[in-house]
């Protein structure tokens, strides 16, 4: 059973459980002293929104975004499809039971608002996000294959425009996974290829946007940051390792917990000194198994 149709059978069996309720709570008023207008703008409100709930479910991974967006649309549905019904069977107001569905209509609306904001937060990330991307895809050619960053070869040019430049500072960081033979080993090659696209994503979202996103070889990426003096470099590069290692990156075997190691080094000299100078800091802290 696809997901659609598990979720508009589960959307309809909450509705159809609210008829259920309201059919054993008291009797039908005849049709004559029904209120269309009420009736039509009440149902209409829980049948939009349970086609909205059911659209949002469809087409967002899940997540505290999609899960309040969804939820509050839900209360809505169920709290207009109580109003709707309260026109159609004569259901004690004291019923404690129905003043609680009807409460759910505003309890919904502010469970919606609290997803909308956060929906807004998600957006603005995936617009710098893309914006990052623009940009490199724009600006930087030529591209590795795998991760879609500038490769090994435009990161050495772009080192020797900015060793050239006397008004400013600028550092240079390489990053390593730790261990990523293992991840290749265990899950094969493939899913070694998606753990260098998370980390590469992951990264670029915590970057500033001048600062220069490679894969240099393998299981290393390269930063330079221009106007980063070495030490400022450094804390960077740790606020970077943190963020890759609190991911939750997941292969069919399980999770993979991916960390990193990181050289600096100041963006000066020639472009193959300076990246063999970090090379040989990663292989130091390399570990040997």
């Amino acid at each position: 059973m696809s997901p659609l149709i598990r979720q508009a059978l589960l959307i309809a069996g909450l509705l159809g459980a609210v008829v259920f309720l309201f059919t054993g709570a008291g009797p039908a008023i005849p049709f004559a002293a029904w209120d269309l207008v009420d009736i039509a703008s009440e149902g209409g409100t829980a049948l939009l929104a349970a086609l909205w709930c059911g659209l949002v479910l469809a087409s967002r991974p899940d997540g505290v975004v999609t899960r309040l967006l969804a939820g509050g649309l839900a209360c809505i549905m169920l709290g207009s499809w109580a109003d709707c019904l309260d026109e159609v069977f004569d259901v004690e107001k004291s019923a404690l039971w129905d003043n609680v569905l009807e409460a759910l209509l505003p309890l919904g609306m502010l469970v919606l608002t609290a997803g909308m904001v956060y929906w807004r937060r998600e957006q603005a990330t995936l617009s710098d996000h893309m914006r990052k991307r623009e940009r490199l895809f724009r600006n930087h050619r030529p591209f590795d294959r795998i991760t879609q960053l500038a490769d090994a070869a435009y990161l050495r040019a772009q080192l020797h425009i900015e060793s050239k430049r006397t008004d400013g500072v600028g550092s240079l960081v390489l990053f390593d996974i730790d261990a990523f033979h293992r991840i290749n080993r265990k899950h094969g090659q493939p899913e070694g290829d998606r753990a260098l696209q998370a980390v590469a994503h992951m990264l670029l979202l915590n970057l500033r946007n001048d600062d220069l996103l490679c894969r240099y070889a393998g299981d290393r990426f390269a930063v330079l940051m221009p106007g980063l003096a070495e030490p400022e470099a450094r804390a960077a590069a740790d606020h970077l390792c943190r963020m890759v290692s609190s991911m939750r990156h997941h292969a069919p075997g399980g999770r993979v917990h991916i960390t990193l190691r990181h050289g600096c080094a100041p963006a000066r000299g020639a472009p193959d000194a300076l990246l063999a100078t970090l090379c040989r800091q990663m292989d130091r802290q390399m570990d040997p198994a």
